[in-house]
């Protein structure tokens, strides 16, 4: 009997199936005026086998969004999986996949570099107290040394 299809993409995906890390397309939406909104998985951490602590995954999300804007104007939005295993990066019309990889690149190497996490305050932050720069750093640096796999959505 074949499984109901469920109306958010990533429920349809196997997750057993999945081979992290990776980056792929997970679709695609157009607006009333014809922009396109493409969203990507960024997947860090291999579903139901492993994830990443909150503050950790916290820090890496405000510096990915920070960061990533610095490399391209087409970024909506960086937003951390509630499973705490990866992120949803959206974008607006841009469909170049390989250019999509080499910003995920070029903003976890500055997350490398990187001295304090941006808008690590309470004044900018809802749960300043929760953040590991550190933590983003080590996460960063995994997801960078699994460059070669990140094209390998499947195992």
């Amino acid at each position: 009997m074949a499984e109901k299809q469920m109306n958010v993409e990533s429920f349809n995906l196997d997750h057993t199936k999945v081979k992290a890390p990776y980056i792929r397309l997970a679709g695609t939406s157009e607006g009333q005026n014809g922009d396109k909104i493409y969203k990507y998985d960024l997947r860090f951490c291999q579903p139901n086998k492993e994830h990443m602590d909150m503050p950790s995954i916290h820090s890496l999300e405000h510096m990915m969004a920070e960061f990533s804007r610095n490399h391209s104007d087409q970024i909506v939005d960086i937003s951390p999986m509630g499973c705490q295993t990866g992120y949803y990066l959206a974008v607006i019309n841009h469909e170049d996949y390989e250019e999509i990889l080499s910003i995920v690149e070029k903003t976890l190497n500055d997350v490398l570099v990187a001295t304090e996490v941006p808008a690590c305050n309470e004044v900018q932050c809802g749960w300043a107290t929760s953040h590991s720069l550190e933590g983003a750093k080590e996460l960063a640096r995994n997801m960078l040394s699994k460059k070669d796999k990140w094209t390998e959505i499947f195992a």
